[in-house]
């Protein structure tokens, strides 16, 4: 392997703590990949990978190699870029579900358009991804951040809305305040950070209520929710471009409109311990561009 090569090889076996992760992603086999770090080691006289039997890290000297590493590998793109004055490579993110069906994959035409030598590899979920041994450059996440070595870059705020379905309406009738909840349900919304329902929230003034409600269906999707909202299962909170539509043809109807909850931010976030590529950043510019024209005006 040339030295780009296994410079680049090197970086991935950090970010994946695995040889064979890190050979798969660079096309080449285990015992290349083994051969090229250990005559790299030999050329810088160093041991820079501890390995156990089910993982390898850096040394002291290898996660400052690491460093360096990055940096020039970023830097050679950055050059590539503005020599070729074009953005290539695979570009690989992870966004909300309904976001990427919704908003991202209708306008993801033109941003190819504008990077024809980019290709974007486009995951959904609500889970917590672990960017760095994923591989993935950059995530798109709805809601409060825990603290992490993550960059964040807040998006805006979207407004959110209590639902429920005629049906259930009619059967549980229309609270007006919080304090008329008592005899409703909730869609128990399970956070994949703690294992538990979520309350609901309301606010009055400056003041934010939390009321957990008895629940007979608990999920962890939030297209699964919306559906059993409809459904009649009980009241749901969520953002109100998930329910535009809903609300449009009357297959949901908003509650307690006088105590919406709390508005939900919307961030991208990209590891910092990584320079931002001209890939990772064309793309956070793009999204910044059709959040703040396509879903933030009509939320």
């Amino acid at each position: 392997m040339d030295r780009l090569a296994t410079l680049d090889l090197f970086i991935r076996i950090v970010d994946r703590g695995s040889f064979s992760a890190a050979a798969a992603a660079c096309g080449v086999s285990r015992p290349v990949a083994t051969a090229a770090i250990k005559a790299l080691e030999n050329r810088l006289g160093t041991r820079l990978l501890q390995r156990t039997t089910r993982h390898v890290r850096p040394t002291v000297e290898g996660a400052a190699y690491y460093q360096r590493c990055v940096a020039i590998l970023a830097d050679l793109e950055d050059a590539d870029r503005g020599a070729a004055g074009t953005v290539s490579g695979i570009l690989r993110v992870d966004v909300v579900g309904y976001l990427a069906r919704t908003i991202i994959l209708p306008a993801l035409p033109e941003f190819l358009a504008r990077h024809p030598a980019l290709t974007v590899h486009l995951g959904e979920g609500e889970r917590f991804v672990d960017l760095v041994r994923e591989g993935v450059d950059c995530v798109v996440r709805a809601g409060p951040l825990a603290d992490s070595d993550m960059v964040a870059k807040p998006l805006g705020v979207m407004k959110e809305v209590t639902v429920a379905s005629p049906d259930y309406l009619a059967r549980h009738g229309m609270p007006a305040t919080p304090e008329d909840l008592e005899g409703h349900q909730m869609i128990g919304f399970v956070s994949s950070r703690t294992g538990h329902p979520l309350p609901l929230e309301f606010t009055r003034g400056d003041e934010v209520i939390e009321v957990t409600l008895p629940t007979r269906l608990l999920v962890g999707g939030a297209e699964t929710s919306a559906t059993a909202a409809r459904q009649g299962f009980g009241l749901v909170q969520a953002p109100r471009y998930r329910f535009i539509d809903d609300l449009a043809n009357g297959s949901l109807i908003e509650v307690l409109t006088d105590f919406p909850p709390t508005p939900t931010p919307l961030s991208v976030l990209y590891p910092s311990n990584r320079q931002l590529s001209p890939r990772v950043r064309v793309f956070i510019d793009w999204v910044v561009e059709i959040i703040g024209s396509k879903l933030l005006r009509s939320a």
